[in-house]
């Protein structure tokens, strides 16, 4: 139902309701189809607790899914407080027809931090169903009660469905913090966490197809839909995280400075097939182009170099060719790890300068040998 990624996410079409506790609340729109549902299917139990309530029932039904949707909030809140008084800012919670998400910059600087700030929120929802819980125990039938109900069933939920030890829930960053102090490394950690997904994947699909038909007297095609699809769902999220937390592990053992091309810088206007043989003499296969004033504003990309003809090459600028550099693709010569494919995944292109923090050019980094260098490892 809910997770909380430690990077910056905003989810399209939500809208700023306001803040609470300084953190920002966004809500999307398809909110209104959870909150419909739930309406529909409470109001014969309202009519039957509270018939004085005649067609006020859609009002109270709308009100308690509005109140679901509160807990939803106090247990992204949780996890929201808990990150930033561990130095991490928030971005936003945004609440959605899967539950909610709690955008956070940054990672957990240790177990002991994946920890709390992953227990903290199926925490607060069990908490909040518990008080919940005495309060319909002290009350009698009625609408109030019926609200307490689902309340405490939503928490429930919250609670204990989040801690199932499968990537992105809760319970699978509790499983990686276990593992990350075990291994002493947050990517492996991450890795063993999504095998631990993809076990209890199995481990649902298997008991959709084989426990559940021995133990039901009847067994419903939708029961096996649903069950097979929350199974291929929780083995996609799995996979997905494997593949990330494996490439981190590979990026984060790479040093681009190594990676960086030698490069010769040419004048703007000087053709492509000199600049082709002065790169060549000089054993530079790292191509840039710089204005009058010696700036490098462009980078020669190895396809738009496949491209030309070379009968072509002795009449074209090699400005032509050239990809304008931006801020945003040159990158400090000693980025490593996580840093590195945030900044690829910012702004992909197929080259980038490598620059000294005083920008003198250390070389061009291709993503093609970084690519060559990852799988080698």
């Amino acid at each position: 139902m809910s997770s909380s990624p430690r990077r910056m996410v905003r989810t399209p079409g939500s809208l700023p309701v306001g803040s609470l506790l300084g953190v920002p609340v966004r809500v999307s729109a398809t909110t209104a189809i959870l909150v419909a549902v739930l309406t529909l299917a409470l109001v014969p139990r309202l009519h039957e607790e509270s018939p004085g309530l005649g067609p006020g029932v859609y009002l109270v039904g709308v009100g308690i899914g509005v109140l679901v949707y509160g807990a939803v909030l106090v247990h992204e809140l949780a996890h929201a407080v808990l990150a930033r008084r561990y130095g991490h800012d928030v971005d936003s919670i945004t609440l959605s027809l899967v539950g909610g998400r709690t955008a956070v910059t940054g990672e957990a600087a240790s177990p002991r931090e994946e920890f709390a700030t992953a227990v903290v929120g199926p925490l607060a929802s069990l908490v909040l169903g518990a008080a919940a819980l005495g309060l319909r125990v002290l009350l009698g039938d009625g609408a109030l009660s019926v609200a307490l109900e689902v309340i405490v069933l939503a928490n429930l939920i919250l609670g204990l469905l989040d801690l199932v030890p499968a990537p992105p829930m809760d319970g699978g960053r509790l499983v990686k913090a276990v593992a990350w102090r075990v291994t002493g490394s947050p990517r492996r950690g991450a890795v063993v966490s999504a095998y631990g997904g993809r076990i209890v994947a199995v481990g649902v699909l298997l008991l959709t197809l084989l426990v559940m038909p021995r133990i039901q007297e009847e067994s419903t095609i939708t029961d096996t839909v649903l069950g097979v699809a929350v199974a291929l769902l929780l083995w996609t999220m799995a996979t997905h995280e494997l593949t990330v937390s494996r490439l981190r592990l590979q990026v984060g053992g790479v040093v681009v400075r190594d990676l960086a091309r030698r490069t010769l810088t040419v004048p703007l206007d000087m053709p492509l097939a000199e600049a082709i043989r002065r790169a060549g003499e000089a054993e530079a296969p790292g191509l840039v182009t710089a204005d009058s004033r010696g700036t490098i504003v462009g980078v020669v990309p190895d396809a738009a170099v496949a491209q030309v003809p070379e009968e072509r090459r002795p009449w074209i600028p090699t400005s032509q060719v050239a990809r304008p550099v931006e801020e945003r693709h040159r990158l400090p010569a000693d980025i490593t790890g996580d840093e590195l494919l945030s900044a690829i995944n910012r702004a992909p292109v197929a080259e980038y300068l490598l620059v000294e923090p005083g920008g003198v050019l250390v070389g061009v980094l291709s993503l093609t040998d970084l690519d060559r260098a990852v799988r080698g490892r």
